[in-house]
């Protein structure tokens, strides 16, 4: 085990540092835990071993019972007041008490109405009674620090906030509720049962079944492997169902790239008109296709002779091409294919990997068919939509899920990698893995396989926060919105 690193009585490892804050985490703290902006309700919340005590400063209940006095899960009416015992506003108190809560300490929730001044008042009186304000991501970190949750559920959380589809609050889900927590405390547990092997083994030599247990040992490590490798498969679809796809809409002016956005979007966002070059620049948003986010880019046309305005948004329109994970390629099945088409043919065919080509306004009269398309596009295959009628739209959906579930199982969001921590966390422990093979095709000792099969079970504790030290916790929590 590496300088600087204690093991607490489950195995799990920590930093030095990482004891002592946990031993020191002895203040109150308060933010307002409900977003900008004015609304009907709005919550302080106060953790810590004074919640109550400052809790009391400020909140005067109708029925003159004192929160320090109230039971856990019960809530009180009445006047947050400053130090005077003026009224500052109208509220409810519920109280938490420790460990049952969501920081697993004392907590008072204060609820009043949801203009931003009132709360900057209420949020005020605690500082002054003697809470200081809390760190982004503080409410969850205590709750992670006092074994509410482990470390990808204190993430889930997050994930949760952030979910913008189905899919993503799924996996979010997933994470929060300990689906993925479990798939990795399995592998660690397996590596686990394998040292135990090896220590048996080094304890009573004169067994003699060093080639027995050499084998057994390749054939476990070979099996967690292969769920690493399983896991790590469903790291694209994770990332894409947590940050979005980012998409670009392709095509000339008038083949339906607004009508398009429009139909992925249900609302009309973009204008649609019969006049080209109506799109003169990039217009960017999050939709929800079959539970799967796209960051959608409707581009202007791309044609020649457009002013110096629409030519700019045309060498836009080539770049989100050019970045972009997945393009919709769109080409007018009422009008034959002509050289502005086949510019965009050309793209297609560059971007081969994440072009998908659409004939669209396939309820007119037909002047370019699904085939011929195909055959000018190198082969690559064709669906035929109508924004019109919703006409292929649906297929259209699946296909896009297709590609993003591509190496993942529908269904099974919870315990897809979402993460880029975690899937490097994951690769680190698979190459310890398969060190330790390294070393029993070696016939090296089983001590030195022990060394790298330790190495990984540790790696892997770093997803649950049973190994880790406090520089990689504060990178995880900085990430989090205050209040949260």
């Amino acid at each position: 085990m590496g300088e600087g690193y204690h093991r607490a009585k489950d195995g799990a490892v920590f930093t030095a540092s990482f004891f002592e804050e946990r031993e020191t985490m002895e203040d109150t703290i308060s933010a307002i835990a409900t977003p900008r902006g004015m609304g009907g309700i709005g919550v302080v919340r106060i953790s810590g071993k004074d919640a109550l005590r400052v809790a009391d400063a400020v909140f005067s209940a109708d029925s003159g019972k004192r929160l320090s006095d109230t039971e856990g899960g019960r809530f009180l009416h009445g006047r947050i007041v400053d130090s005077s015992g003026e009224e500052i506003d109208e509220g409810l108190a519920l109280v938490f008490r420790a460990p049952r809560s969501y920081t697993g300490e004392d907590v008072v929730e204060l609820q009043c109405h949801g203009g931003q001044y009132v709360l900057r008042c209420a949020l005020a009186l605690t500082y002054s009674a003697g809470a200081r304000p809390a760190e982004r991501g503080e409410f969850t970190k205590r709750a992670f620090l006092n074994g509410r949750l482990d470390l990808s559920q204190a993430e889930g959380v997050m994930e949760v906030v952030g979910a913008r589809t189905r899919g993503a609050l799924t996996m979010a889900n997933g994470h929060l509720t300990g689906r993925f927590s479990k798939e990795i405390k399995g592998l660690r547990d397996a590596i686990l049962a394998m040292l135990a092997h090896i220590e048996a083994n080094i304890d009573f030599p004169e067994d003699e079944v060093d080639d027995v247990i050499a084998y057994d040992l390749e054939k476990n490590i070979h099996g967690v492997r292969m769920k690493i490798t399983d896991m790590m498969r469903t790291a694209d679809a994770g990332r894409v169902l947590r940050d979005g796809l980012p998409t670009a809409i392709i095509g000339k002016p008038n083949v339906g790239k607004s009508s398009l956005m429009n139909a992925f979007l249900r609302e009309e966002r973009a204008i649609v008109t019969d006049i080209p070059g109506t799109t003169r620049d990039a217009i960017e948003e999050v939709a929800d296709v079959g539970g799967v986010p796209l960051c959608i880019v409707d581009t202007a046309g791309i044609r020649a002779g457009a002013d110096t305005v629409e030519r700019l948004g045309i060498e836009r329109s080539r770049e989100y091409a050019q970045k972009a994970s997945l393009v919709l390629m769109l080409f007018d099945g009422s009008r034959p294919l002509d050289a502005e088409d086949e510019e965009i043919l050309t793209i297609a065919k560059e971007r081969e990997e994440s072009a998908m080509i659409l004939l669209t306004k396939v309820d007119l009269p037909p002047q370019t068919t699904a085939a011929t398309l195909s055959e000018c596009a190198g082969g690559l295959p064709v669906h035929s939509i109508s924004t019109e009628t919703g006409e292929g739209l649906e297929d259209l959906t699946i296909a896009i899920r297709g590609r993003v579930y591509r190496d993942a199982s529908e269904g099974a969001e919870g315990t897809f990698v979402a993460t880029e921590r975690e899937a490097r966390t994951l690769q680190e422990a698979d190459k310890h893995l398969e060190a330790a093979l390294d070393s029993l095709a070696g016939a090296v000792g089983l001590d030195f396989v022990s060394i790298d099969l330790r190495s990984a079970w540790e790696e892997l504790g770093k997803l649950t926060g049973e190994a880790l030290g406090t520089e990689l916790l504060d990178e995880i929590f900085s990430k989090f919105c205050i209040g949260k």
